[in-house]
């Protein structure tokens, strides 16, 4: 049975678990022949087990602030599947911090991780990218926190505000050659990054688990968290020869909440 993504190599940062490894799952049963990158070979090596050795590579010590360390990803990646025709970005880190407290180290890290990695993944990728042409795919996993604003979050606001403002210039920039830029806007989702946040609230206040993760899920009209496999599905319908014409977009993915006009 045909699938949409039949033989295309995907690379995808931050794979080893979360989100990431949600795409990974939902495009490998799209077909794809996946290449996943990230710093940590443990998740990586079992999410690739599980999915099958001959159609997936664990491309581990990929540090998205690092260019050399992903020039020898991408070089890895080449060698087993031939060059990348999509491109998801989704490596990133969310810490907290009253802006006050927000020292210059920890602003740097984010936006290094969240935003220049973004740039430095994209320009190592673009010229395969350029060279399949049509059919070629930027997708970056973003935030509805690249849409608005949350407190104690200052840096990562940044960030993902610059990601969309990146997409959005280099759809217009690529748009003759075929590659279409796009970004996913997950609302507050249900990842390791949320239940170590619900940890920190329970530790520093004393609330109980339910009471922690209420504040997260308050901000959701539906109550609750998005899923992983939900940001996947719109990651896949992105992929997919259907979205051709959706180009610069940034596509929020969370019950209502950012509502993007």
């Amino acid at each position: 049975m045909a699938h949409a993504l039949d033989g295309r190599h995907v690379l995808i940062t931050g794979a080893g678990s979360g989100i990431g490894a949600a795409i990974a799952r939902r495009l490998a049963g799209e077909g794809a022949l996946l290449s996943l990158a990230g710093r940590r070979a443990e998740p990586l090596y079992a999410l690739a087990k599980e999915l099958g050795l001959d159609r997936t590579l664990a491309v581990s010590s990929v540090d998205v602030t690092d260019p050399a360390a992903i020039a020898r990803g991408f070089e890895a990646a080449r060698a087993k599947f031939g060059p990348v025709s999509i491109l998801v970005n989704n490596a990133g880190e969310a810490p907290s911090a009253p802006f006050e407290k927000t020292e210059l180290d920890l602003w740097e890290k984010v936006i290094g991780v969240d935003l220049t990695g973004v740039f430095n993944v994209t320009k190592a990728a673009l010229a395969d990218l350029k060279g399949f042409g049509k059919g070629a795919r930027i997708i970056n996993i973003a935030s509805t926190a690249g849409l608005t604003g949350y407190p104690y979050v200052s840096a990562y606001c940044a960030a993902k505000h610059g990601v969309i403002g990146l997409t959005r210039a280099l759809a217009l920039e690529l748009a003759k050659t075929g590659v279409t830029v796009n970004a996913v806007c997950p609302g507050f989702t249900d990842t390791p990054i949320i239940a170590r946040s619900v940890e920190a609230i329970v530790a520093k206040t004393g609330r109980t688990p339910q009471a922690a993760l209420s504040e997260f899920t308050k901000h959701n009209p539906q109550g609750r968290l998005v899923e992983p496999e939900e940001v996947a599905d719109t990651v896949a319908w992105l992929a997919g020869p259907q979205a051709q014409a959706i180009n610069g977009q940034a596509i929020a993915v969370s019950g209502g909440e950012v509502q993007a006009g």
